[in-house]
């Protein structure tokens, strides 16, 4: 059986990404202790990770580029800067090891179902895989932040309430921050865990503030920052007057994200549409013909 240049070339190929995995994966075992804390759901096949850790170790992977301090920061903004670097680390070492499983896989395929289409696909994957992992923590960070605005209007609501009746803002934070378990509330249950272990309430506001990277946080633990200065009769009507901006501001996330979902709808309406269209006149041009 006549064997091409190019299927030849192909499964050379296959071997050596083979034997190249497998080389990782012995030398990967020694971050065997660093992936002992990662959870299989969130982190599929993250036993072979070493295999990402081993590569980037090999070629000197620089963490300190522009686009890896930028996925730093919002892994910080999720897990926190104590655990950043780790996680930033398991960030490459996951989309290194999954996309060359990928292209490894594809290439192997070849010798038994004999096309290069599989090829193709499996490549297509592993870059897809790549792509999809080097933009994981800004998709997680917007998850979060979307997670702390939906109950923001509700936790301003609860501030400006209890201040309103005379209780000082520390007291009326503490009293909020455990009425929930949602992000927005386990922020709020770490500000007050900084208050006790002896940070200043400013600066505990002014944290909470970068730590959510919300923009209407942000704005709302600076008027808090600012009302506290100057005083707390200004500080309950500034917390009253955010509290009324919030609720426009979720009114109005809730109409675009309405719009958004109408006009993610219009793509299967299309597609139905013109699949209605091909079942009317196919038919009709067929009768044509006959």
């Amino acid at each position: 059986m006549f064997i091409s240049t190019f299927s030849v070339a192909i499964m050379a190929v296959a071997s050596i990404l083979v034997l190249a995995f497998i080389f990782f994966l012995a030398l990967g075992a020694k971050y065997n202790k660093m992936l002992a804390p990662l959870n299989s759901k969130e982190y599929p096949l993250c036993e072979l990770y070493g295999v990402g850790f081993a590569i980037l170790a090999m070629f000197r992977h620089n963490y300190s580029s522009k686009s890896e301090r930028k996925r730093k920061k919002q892994i910080a903004l999720v897990v926190g800067e104590k655990h950043a670097e780790y996680y930033l680390r398991v960030n490459a070492a996951q989309r290194v090891t999954l996309s060359f499983l990928l292209a490894t896989v594809g290439f192997a395929l070849y010798g038994l179902v004999d096309d290069y289409l599989i090829v193709g696909v499996f490549l297509m994957f592993a870059f897809l895989a790549y792509y999809y992992y080097a933009t994981l923590p800004e998709s997680n960070l917007q998850k979060k932040t979307n997670e702390i605005l939906s109950d923001f209007a509700d936790v301003t609501s609860k501030l400006a309430l209890l201040v309103n009746a005379g209780m000082i803002l520390k007291e009326a934070w503490h009293k909020t921050a455990y009425t929930g378990s949602s992000e927005l509330y386990k922020e709020m249950q770490r500000t007050c865990v900084n208050m006790n272990n002896g940070m200043s309430e400013l600066d505990a506001y002014a944290e909470f503030g970068s730590r959510c990277a919300s923009p209407e946080i942000k704005k709302f633990t600076s008027t808090v920052v600012q009302g506290l200065v100057k005083g707390n009769r200004e500080l309950v009507d500034m917390i009253k007057q955010q509290s009324g901006e919030v609720w426009d501001a979720k009114r109005h996330r809730a109409r675009q994200q309405g719009q958004k979902a109408a006009s993610k709808l219009l793509i299967p309406i299309c597609i139905m549409f013109i699949g209605v269209i091909i079942m009317i006149v196919v038919p009709i041009f067929a009768n044509i013909g006959v």
